[in-house]
């Protein structure tokens, strides 16, 4: 490198350091008032406080989000990547309801998410989410699918789910029951979906392959969306090392298991015509949607939606209810 290049590069370096700082110090100015919100660096903003609670990140924020006066923080990561985190129930309705168009996922989001979930409901915007959006609505408001979803729950209840819990209250058992319900809606989840049966929770507490290998998928693209150096793991990618090798592993083999069911549906559904279509994926193929790309990402998007979803709301409620074992108690 010459002279010329390497005081050109200082310079830059000089301007980039002085117009974060300059920002910085700005920002810490117009938020004096907020001494609960973590410390902010020039160039990494909050990153040492983010990777310092990533293993308790949900329960971070709450207490942010709780400290807060307008119950709103903004914080800054590595290169002012910034996050705004709510629980301001007119800040959600706005994102997520009546201005809703307007908050897409964006390009970063997508290519964190695209090789767990595709092109599927969850990581599209604009048309295609409003096509996906029609189509889904249109199926779960038939009659007959809310009518399968409950012939589905119900057999879980009854075959699965009661006798567990019997048996364990009858042998004076300990069972780690977010894990229990997390199985109770998989199996659920993949039945509606797929018309597939896991088969997750059995009185052994089997580890499924199908239901590791989603969880695995999951996990790392979770961690992809809230990394505090999100080059670390597109490096990985591009190495194919680590996490990023199983991530890939993970998700040829879900899209690679989802292919092969909808082959033997269109070969169902071929054979006979007049077979009635109570899954998702039956439903989906018999309305002329027949290309497996497509369809493999809209019903990985529903095991998402419907898996982890139903097992920590139903967590909570039985915790809930814990907290107040008789009704003389007041209520949850």
């Amino acid at each position: 490198m010459s002279i010329i290049e390497l005081l050109a590069s200082f310079s830059l370096l000089a301007i980039s350091i002085f117009f974060y700082l300059t920002k910085n110090n700005k920002s810490r100015a117009s938020s004096k008032s907020d001494s609960n919100l973590p410390k902010s660096y020039p160039l990494i903003g909050s990153s040492v406080a983010i990777f310092g609670n990533r293993k308790r990140l949900i329960q971070w924020t709450s207490d942010l989000i709780r400290n807060s006066p307008s119950a709103t923080v903004v914080l800054h990561r590595f290169l002012d990547d910034s996050r705004v985190v709510t629980g301001d129930p007119a800040n959600v309705q706005h994102m997520l309801k009546t201005q809703f168009q307007n908050y897409e996922k964006g390009s970063k989001s997508r290519r964190a998410l695209f090789d767990f979930l595709g092109n599927g409901i969850f990581n599209i915007d604009g048309d295609s989410w409003k096509f996906q959006r029609q189509l889904s609505s249109h199926e779960f408001s038939t009659k007959s699918l809310r009518k399968f979803v409950e012939n589905v729950v119900d057999t879980e209840l009854s075959q699965r789910l009661i006798p567990i819990l019997s048996a364990a209250a009858a042998n004076n058992a300990v069972l780690d029951f977010q894990d229990i319900l997390q199985r109770f809606a998989f199996d659920n989840i993949c039945k509606i979906a797929f018309g597939y049966d896991p088969a997750y929770l059995l009185p052994d507490l089997p580890e499924a392959e199908f239901a590791k290998t989603f969880d695995e998928a999951a996990k790392i693209s979770s961690g992809r969306l809230i990394s505090v150096f999100p080059y670390l793991w597109k490096i990985k990618s591009f190495l194919n090392i680590g996490s990023e090798k199983r991530l890939k592993e993970a998700s040829s083999q879900l899209r690679e298991f989802a292919k092969n069911i909808i082959k033997e549906k269109k070969q169902q559904i071929s054979k006979n015509s007049s077979l009635e279509s109570v899954d998702l994926l039956s439903r989906f193929l018999s309305s002329g949607h027949s290309d497996e790309d497509f369809v493999t990402d809209i019903v990985i998007s529903f095991i998402l939606a419907g898996r982890d979803t139903t097992s920590a709301a139903l967590t909570w409620y039985f915790w809930l209810l814990s907290q107040k074992p008789r009704s003389g108690e007041g209520s949850t």
